[in-house]
């Protein structure tokens, strides 16, 4: 006869109490266990969706008051036994470098030409002008000229969208440009030569198919950027070189030593566009400090946050994409950096207070994968530490 958890059985009264006590404990221990389980796995899961797991700061300048950031890793608190000098030389080596500037505190701590470069030359900073073109997108929300990331692109390409009735293109937003996601074919690598031969860069741009998901699909494309910047020019009624001079460059002193037009004559957005290395310092500092600079909110610290904010990426873990900014750890410390063919590089530490900014010859004919590899494993193994025993030596002297 089958007999209930909690049934007497014909024993003794003190034995069967002594069961009946024996089974309850073991009845709320399998309770108490599955509560715990339960709830373990609630944590993990809500972890997940805060971001797989990554702790990322919510500024790109790390204040102490701010709780949300990781704050400085523990550091020595000696200074460094080398001259940064004596470490960023030697990088020449690797490749058709041509300047080297490495700013921290707001100071330049080293500074080298090579190649014939100088101070006052620019240099063709190729894709990093992507990262600034989203600066001025900032700045154009900022100032009213556009609505926001959300705004749909149709309305800026009338004479596209009004021969061509295509509602899944005329609903790409703006945030889809700033984030490469489209959907349209790209007009980059093998398909960059014929958009750029082409008469008319705008429709040849628009005219390429939907080959993912808008606001999901990544596809790296300067076609993307070109349409911001048009945006730009065409909401702003300026060219996207005066806009930039009168909200930009302007109050920062940077002077633009060349910039490539389309047969429309836009500005190329996001790409080709010659500025001095000391200038590429100035716009990583001013991202370092929230877009102020010298006393002046030239872009909201909102769009800041905003801009370097992940979200999508080549791989996981490694590089991670914002408003046309990448992310990636350096030697245990967050880097935001704006990346050009051939070795162009604004790279941001905020923990550290440092911007390093890199650029080549455009023309030397060498191959810059490898190079650019040796120079990432350079500055994560010496020129990162350096600045670290800098900073930690400085704030705890």
């Amino acid at each position: 006869m089958h007999r209930g958890l909690f049934e007497e059985r014909s024993t003794p009264v003190k034995n069967a109490t002594v069961k009946l006590k024996i089974h309850s404990f073991q009845y709320y221990t399998r309770i108490l266990v599955v509560v715990l389980l339960v709830v373990i796995v609630s944590l993990l899961v809500v972890q997940l969706f805060k971001g797989g797991g990554e702790k990322l700061p919510e500024r790109i300048e790390l204040p102490a008051e701010n709780p949300a950031n990781p704050g400085p890793h523990s550091g020595p608190a000696a200074p460094p036994a080398h001259s940064l000098e004596e470490l960023v030389k030697p990088l020449e080596t690797l490749g058709p470098i041509n300047s080297i500037v490495v700013s921290q505190h707001g100071e330049i701590v080293a500074e080298e030409y090579f190649r014939g470069m100088h101070a006052g030359r620019a240099n063709n900073i190729k894709s990093v002008s992507k990262s600034i073109l989203s600066i001025l997108t900032g700045i154009a929300i900022d100032k009213g000229y556009l609505e926001g990331v959300d705004q749909p692109i149709g309305e800026f390409f009338p004479e596209y969208f009004d021969d061509n009735a295509d509602s899944a293109k005329a609903a790409i937003t703006i945030g889809d440009l700033l984030t490469m996601r489209s959907g349209l074919a790209s007009t980059s690598g093998g398909n960059y030569g014929p958009w750029v031969t082409s008469r008319n860069w705008i429709l040849h741009a628009l005219n390429r198919p939907l080959t993912g998901e808008p606001g999901v699909d990544r596809t790296y494309s300067t076609g993307n950027t070109h349409l911001l910047g048009v945006i730009l020019s065409r909401a702003s009624d300026m060219s996207l070189l005066a806009f930039a001079n009168r909200y930009l460059f302007g109050p920062m002193d940077i002077r633009v030593g060349g910039w490539d037009r389309d047969p429309q004559g836009y500005y190329l957005g996001g790409n080709n566009m010659a500025i001095r290395t000391r200038d590429m310092i100035k716009i990583g500092q001013l991202m370092m400090d929230m877009g102020e600079y010298n006393g002046e909110q030239i872009v909201s610290g909102d769009w800041i946050i905003r801009s370097v904010r992940p979200v999508t990426g080549r791989r996981a873990g490694n590089d991670n994409y914002g408003f046309l900014w990448f992310r990636r750890m350096a030697a245990d410390y967050h880097m935001v950096y704006a990346f050009g063919n051939g070795g162009q590089y604004i790279m941001i530490l905020p923990e550290l207070k440092a911007v390093i900014a890199f650029t080549t010859r455009n023309n030397s004919g060498q191959h810059t994968r490898s190079y650019r590899r040796e120079l990432i494993r350079a500055l994560d193994r010496e020129v990162v530490p350096w600045l670290a025993s800098k900073y930690y030596y400085r704030e705890m002297s």
